[in-house]
């Protein structure tokens, strides 16, 4: 009776519109998954655990609805918070699925995944040799961990390129440093965010008011490139600071208190200085909606490649058992009303990166580059 009250809670996570095409009712399909659950338990090739089957059928119905929903168990659930709070072990990459393959979305700047050569977009096959096609992202992701100082080798795949690269990895405490700056040709404030965390916001703001002390100052860098995004608090702050009003993002979901729309204050502590936004594929999220706000208001000048795509909220839902689903709650929408979900924000100047050598802010950065000699011309 327990296991059934299980598949019924487990089977009401389906969207019931998908059943409307064979006539069959919800109860019809909990009757077939209780059957194909106990055909699988007597007549299966090897040991069969049902724990973990209901873990990959429950993260199957997740990630069904698209690719950042997801089922954490217990253990993984505890691990997210650990590496939330900024500092963890592991490579360095943030990551989803595409169909049904681990993609890239951004490396840490000066993580073991970054510093090896690996880049946002890039597919991951294999992980120490063991193919990940067909694995959940929870599944690829614990592959991936392990203890500090030991080695990992990833295979990945690369868009435009016929051959696989093979990195051998070192894995390393991870800090996130959510905030660089500095002068360059001492006329430009260089800001380099690379991520969205609960105190990002303020860094900024410090960091441009000490740079407003510098008469010779007459243009800011915002560098978004390869930050993955994290807080809409955060995102939302950062934008306001360099714009005196109008529409910054707004939100749309089935629930009515997840549609929302905020809006610039009055006041850019910049006071007008040139703007250039740099991103690329590796920019995501947060990111995007600093850029497209920006962007659409003509406050920055873009330059880089196309975003990611990534225009929704998702919530972290804890559950009885100590797990949690990540669930899409909600779409961005940018200040002209277009979506950034599988469309990213585009640049107004598109400069691809030069070379496989290519790192951000080092003499191999020929986008920064470029914004520079736009700057001082």
């Amino acid at each position: 009776m327990k296991k059934f009250k299980i598949l019924i809670i487990f089977l009401l996570f389906f969207n019931l519109k998908s059943f409307a095409d064979d006539n069959q009712t919800i109860y019809d399909k909990i009757d077939v998954f209780s059957e194909v659950l106990d055909k699988i338990n007597k007549e299966y090739v090897d040991e069969f655990n049902q724990s973990d089957a209901m873990d990959a059928a429950i993260n199957g119905v997740l990630q069904s609805l698209d690719p950042y929903s997801s089922y954490m168990s217990p253990k993984m659930f505890e691990s997210m918070q650990t590496e939330t709070s900024g500092k963890f072990g592991g490579l360095g990459i943030e990551v989803g699925m595409e169909a049904g393959v681990v993609k890239v979305i951004s490396p840490i700047d000066n993580s073991p995944a970054y510093k090896a050569g690996v880049k946002a977009g890039d597919y991951i096959v294999k992980i120490n040799n063991i193919q990940v096609q067909g694995k959940s992202l929870t599944e690829a992701v614990d592959l991936m961990r392990g203890p500090i100082g030991s080695d990992i080798e990833i295979t990945i795949r690369r868009i435009g390129e016929k051959k696989s690269f093979i990195f051998k990895i070192k894995r390393e405490i991870i800090e996130i440093k959510s905030v660089k700056a500095k002068y360059v040709e001492d006329e430009i404030g260089y800001l380099r965010l690379t991520s969205f965390n609960e105190n990002s916001s303020e860094q900024i703001k410090d960091k441009i008011k000490e740079m407003n002390k510098n008469d010779s100052l007459k243009a800011y860098i915002l560098d978004l490139r390869n930050n993955p995004g994290g807080l809409l608090s955060q995102a939302i702050k950062i934008t306001d600071f360099f714009l005196n009003k109008g529409e910054i993002v707004s939100t749309k979901g089935r629930k009515s208190y997840e549609n929302r729309k905020w809006f610039a204050k009055n006041g850019d502590i910049t006071n007008g200085k040139a703007l250039i936004v740099l991103i690329n594929y590796g920019s995501a999220s947060a990111s995007e909606i600093v850029a497209g706000a920006l962007k659409d208001h003509k406050r920055a000048t873009i330059i880089g490649e196309n975003s990611y795509g990534k225009g929704s909220v998702q919530s972290i839902i804890p559950l009885k058992n100590n797990g949690a689903i990540r669930l899409t709650v909600s779409k961005y929408y940018l200040p002209s009303g277009d979506s950034i979900s599988e469309i990213g924000v585009r640049p107004d100047i598109e400069v691809a990166e030069n070379s496989d050598d290519f790192r951000i802010d080092t003499d191999t950065d020929n986008q920064l580059k470029f914004a520079i000699k736009l700057i001082t011309g």
